[in-house]
């Protein structure tokens, strides 16, 4: 499980599955980990050597001082691959870590293989949105970012049905450093891949949550739209539909990275 030296700061990260297999990159979402995807990982580690880090800021990695862009997530993204030793991986990211991967295809597209795409958008949100959950979080600290999070992140059946699941994704919230979040939050306020899109050409799967409000799946549209080879997948979920339809998500995600 290393670490990587990144401006002053550390990436955690983690490979797991079959060494002999195809090389498979997991990107977290805004104030989650790399366990995110523990429930694709029985499916996966069957089939890829799975990489997983901890994003800047995030869980076991530290984040250098001042705010972040996408460009330097994704720069993150790539030297995690190089000290994985892996020339070439299919990419998934959820939300934020869908707008990085959509960055690695965009601007490292020899890298990819095959894309997905959960939850996410090329521009996620509005400047002013995140300027205001900047202040808001700042004011109200973490607490507050949880109390906004979880809402969003799963449907109101979901969280009635789950409390041991929402107990462990708040604790997941407040665990993150209150520098780290409105670090990332900076990211997603900049940050407009929308133009570049043309530019990707790996295959991509798209998948989105029905009752999604941080990413519509009108956002989800128009990434189907713009990218060449792309298809759009809808799970009845909110913006976690990886979590909340894990076992459906699981499988969109076998059968096209097969």
């Amino acid at each position: 499980m290393p670490n990587i030296d990144r401006d002053g700061a550390s990436l955690w990260y983690t490979v797991g599955g079959r060494d002999d297999a195809p090389p498979l990159l997991l990107i977290h979402s805004l104030a989650t980990t790399h366990e995110l995807w523990a429930q694709q990982m029985p499916a996966l580690a069957a089939r890829h050597r799975v990489i997983r880090y901890d994003m800047s800021g995030h869980g076991r990695s530290t984040s250098p001082a001042g705010e972040s862009t996408i460009e330097q997530l994704g720069r993150d993204a790539l030297a995690v691959l190089d000290d994985a030793g892996a020339a070439r991986a299919h990419v998934a990211g959820v939300s934020l870590g869908g707008l990085t991967a959509i960055w690695l295809a965009e601007h490292a597209g020899e890298r990819v293989q095959r894309l997905v795409l959960a939850n996410t958008a090329a521009r996620i949100g509005t400047s002013d949105t995140w300027s205001a959950r900047i202040r808001v979080v700042r004011e109200g600290g973490m607490e507050v970012a949880a109390d906004l999070a979880i809402p969003r992140w799963f449907t109101d059946g979901y969280r009635e049905n789950h409390a041991d699941v929402m107990a462990a994704y708040r604790a997941m919230v407040l665990a993150c450093p209150l520098e780290s979040y409105v670090s990332a939050c900076s990211a997603l306020r900049d940050a407009d891949l929308r133009a570049e899109l043309p530019r990707i050409t790996a295959q991509t799967l798209i998948v989105a949550g029905s009752e999604d409000r941080s990413t519509p799946p009108a956002d989800s549209e128009i990434l189907r739209d713009n990218i060449a080879d792309a298809h759009m997948e809808m799970l009845e979920a909110a913006h976690l539909a990886n979590v909340e339809r894990a076992e459906e998500f699981t499988e969109l995600l076998v059968d096209f990275l097969s």
